[in-house]
């Protein structure tokens, strides 16, 4: 089993924005100080791959994780939610202790 994994949906809606923009390679998945709770999500295209860095393929898609926030995100899964309040990325994440109302901030015990 992969560490982080990615749901079909997201890997759906990843592999639609990579198509969309050739010069992107994956979808780089991050967990950096800061945000409401201590720690905070941060998703962007890439072009660089790091010798280190976790490479997940599902369905078309490519997500790269740093070794430093994979610590943070053992476990956990990314999803892609569509519905009436919005569409967007959501870690689901058995780490987190706490999180805020924006779902990108977390914290850990």
């Amino acid at each position: 089993m992969t560490p982080f994994s990615v749901t079909p949906s997201a890997a759906a809606r990843i592999a639609e924005i990579l198509a969309a923009d050739p010069a992107a390679l994956a979808l780089r998945v991050e967990v950096l100080a800061g945000g409401c709770s201590g720690l905070q999500y941060k998703f962007e295209l890439t072009q660089t791959q790091a010798p280190d860095d976790l490479i997940i393929q599902a369905s078309g898609a490519t997500v790269f994780v740093d070794p430093t926030s994979l610590e943070f995100l053992e476990n956990a899964e990314l999803d892609y939610k569509d519905s009436l309040m919005g569409a967007y990325f959501a870690v689901k994440n058995p780490q987190a202790t706490a999180s805020c109302g924006c779902g990108t901030s977390f914290s850990v015990d």
